[in-house]
């Protein structure tokens, strides 16, 4: 006789197993130095290493992670199948549950946290699917899927499936998760708007531009005003933000001050990790409100600095210590703009970018066409998701290199400059390699090309 073991027998306990989920989210996002919510902008062009600074992530800034370096290559890896693992946990045992609208909530939340971090898997391993040609038939990752009232195989060694293969199950739990989810689960929880600015990214990265545009469309948060956007990077207010993960920020022991990776800070300097690259940041209006929510002047050593003032602390904090805005309305009107633009709807395109730069700038020329009107939803993009792990998959998605310019970490543009200028769009390292202990425990999993 089969006997199992309930983990989860009640609407209380299933929150406890999906809160497991958001757990495991706040690991890597938000962990100390280390955290998805910033290593992409250090891979990208939006910031220059500081020499003052104890060069931290540095094997990443000058792409010479390989699969036995740890940090980031690791934890990604090892933090989003451990959320997965909480998700299924609740799906499989799901039934427990008489039919209501509280088990369709729960159901709806672990679902979608199985795809989100199946797609955070398989954007750091694997290619996005328009990033090249042979995107959606290379390497993703293992897609651990139980059905409700299944347990899964704790023992199985699944090999790798396609990029393809990935998206479409990533869509798959996403849209029937949309038919779950309420409307409202609180501060830190996935709802239906969750739901649909998710698929509005994920769409985007699949290259499906009207199914971005419809699920654009379902998101009811609006864009954070100009007088709400410096208190959504203090935590003195939630305006536009979709998915958070929240931080325990009464702790100065906690393991996710998520501002480090950019600066450790107190009342009389500021020793920055990486600052703004200069190009970058005088390309930015001086009119742009998002100029004083970006940066600040850090000194150090008689040095100043174009420092990283997003993820700064809450008011008058400089401890890093912040809750992770993972997704904002800013960003689902940004993706359907460019969705609408790739489908040849420029008018419509050009009216949604400015509901963003209405929020944003004091004026601007707002009548661009074709490929000057891409360029603005793309520097738009750049400007407004800075800093929020964002760029590296941005450039990765649209086939595009890397370019550095070759000024230095000193506010006027001076001093050390990077040392690696450009990262080939065609280069191996876009994918980060398999760590070793998971191809060790695992012969079916197959390590990237060039690694």
């Amino acid at each position: 006789m089969e006997i199992q073991i309930l983990f989860f027998n009640s609407i209380a306990t299933f929150q406890n197993g999906v809160d497991g989920i958001y757990s495991q989210f706040q690991n890597y996002y938000a962990s100390t130095g280390s955290g998805l919510q910033g290593v992409p902008d250090i891979l990208s062009d939006n910031v220059v290493l500081v020499s003052t600074g104890r060069r931290s992530n540095e094997v990443l800034y000058d792409y010479r992670y390989n699969p036995n370096s740890g940090g980031a290559i690791t934890l990604y890896f090892s933090e989003a199948y451990e959320a997965i693992n909480a998700a299924n946990l609740v799906i499989g045992q799901i039934d427990n549950l008489a039919d209501s609208p509280e088990k369709d909530n729960i159901l709806g939340q672990a679902l979608m946290g199985r795809a989100f971090a199946h797609f955070d898997l398989v954007r750091v391993y694997g290619k996005i699917p328009t990033q090249s040609g042979d995107a959606n038939s290379s390497l993703g990752v293992p897609y651990i899927k139980v059905e409700d009232g299944d347990t899964g195989d704790p023992l199985a060694q699944p090999a790798r499936e396609t990029v393809a293969s990935n998206y479409m199950e990533i869509i798959g739990d996403l849209e029937r998760a949309t038919g779950l989810l309420a409307t409202n689960n609180g501060e830190g929880r996935f709802d239906r708007d969750a739901a649909f600015a998710l698929l509005s990214r994920v769409y985007l990265y699949n290259g499906e531009y009207q199914k971005v545009i419809d699920a654009a469309n379902q998101v009811s948060e609006p864009i954070a005003t100009p007088a709400q956007l410096p208190g959504v990077y203090t935590d003195s207010n939630n305006a536009g933000v979709i998915i958070e993960f929240s931080v325990n920020t009464s702790s100065e022991s906690n393991e996710s001050n998520v501002g480090v990776l950019y600066s450790q800070s107190n009342s009389s300097s500021t020793i920055s990790e990486y600052a703004i690259e200069f190009d970058f940041f005088n390309s930015i209006d001086t009119t742009d409100v998002r100029r004083n929510v970006i940066q600040f002047v850090g000194t150090n050593q008689g040095n100043q600095y174009n420092a990283v003032k997003k993820f700064l602390g809450e008011e008058g904090q400089v401890n890093g210590l912040l809750d992770i805005k993972v997704l904002r309305a800013a960003e689902v009107t940004l993706n359907k703009a460019e969705a609408q633009y790739r489908l040849g709807m420029d008018e419509a395109a050009l009216t949604t970018l400015n509901m963003l730069r209405d929020l944003r700038f004091s004026s601007y020329d707002g009548d661009e066409s074709g490929t000057a009107l891409l360029d603005a939803i793309l520097f738009n993009r750049r400007v407004e998701l800075s800093f929020e792990g964002h760029r590296f998959f941005d450039l990765k998605r649209l086939g595009m290199p890397v370019v550095r310019s070759n000024n230095g970490d000193i506010i006027d543009g001076s001093g050390t400059p990077p040392e690696v200028l450009t990262l080939p769009a065609s280069d191996f390292r876009f994918q980060f390699p398999i760590p070793t202990a998971e191809t060790q425990a695992n012969p079916n999993f197959e390590q990237n090309p060039g690694y």
